[in-house]
């Protein structure tokens, strides 16, 4: 797996992880008060004021983001038919700067330093039965996790091309199929690693390669039915003894 950091020595790289991070939820939560498209159209020149002064390219910033435009624009047709104009000038705002301002912190700040930052602002929480390392470990999966699938998705869509498919969403169930199988075997690599929590996910019911090969389901099914015979029975009234008698 790929990290979207990307290394520089620009103000905005040597800016401490948790100052950027705060920074992100203040002004996230901020553009979603605010009802002025001017306020909000100057809020996401800001981002990209900061993107550039980070030395961050153009085609770096497009390659991550255009699959989100789609949706905006999608957003966008829907907001402006039901509410109006504004309203789907505001909400295609809001949403555009919270994913330039995300990408903005991905690509300045490397993993371990994020990951750092939330253990420690999420460290008084642990007793109340929080658990920071989880909640870093899954953000790290899932940053790291999301230019992986968008690479599968073109190397999907790339070879159904080569071999002359024309349809639109036919890489979807091939996507979701490798996704699975990714999440796997990251699931094997956490049991192996000791994270607490990982050691269970064999016991909850077959495998992905069990439900894509029949013999394997066939298996997976039999060696569920051999466990329900093999456990104790240990109601009297099941054919055991009862011990009281």
């Amino acid at each position: 797996m790929v990290s979207l950091y990307l290394r520089g020595d620009s103000l905005i790289h040597r800016t401490p992880a948790w100052l950027k991070l705060a920074l992100l939820c203040v002004c996230g939560t901020s553009v979603m008060l605010v009802n002025s498209p001017f306020i909000l159209g100057v809020a996401l020149g800001v981002v990209i004021i900061s993107l550039a002064v980070a030395r961050i390219r153009l085609a770096v910033v497009w390659r991550i983001s255009r699959t989100i435009l789609l949706f905006v624009l999608v957003i966008a047709a829907c907001q402006w038919f039901f509410a109006s104009l504004i309203v789907a000038v505001m909400i295609s705002l809001r949403i555009l700067f919270l994913v330039a301002a995300a990408n903005l912190l991905t690509l300045t700040t490397e993993m371990s330093d994020l990951i750092t930052t939330v253990d420690t602002l999420l460290s008084p929480l642990r007793r109340w039965g929080l658990y920071p390392d989880k909640v870093g470990i899954a953000i790290a999966l899932t940053l790291r996790f999301i230019p992986v699938l968008v690479e599968q998705g073109a190397m999907i869509r790339e070879a159904q091309s080569a071999r002359g498919v024309k349809a639109r969403f036919t890489y979807l169930v091939p996507l979701i199929i490798r996704t699975l199988r990714m999440a796997e075997g990251v699931g094997e690599a956490l049991e192996v690693r000791g994270t607490a929590g990982a050691q269970s996910w064999r016991d909850q019911g077959p495998r992905l390669g069990d439900l894509t090969c029949p013999t394997g389901l066939a298996n997976a099914k039999s060696d569920e039915n051999q466990s329900e015979q093999d456990k104790p029975d240990s109601h009297p009234w099941h054919g055991g003894k009862d011990n009281s008698s």
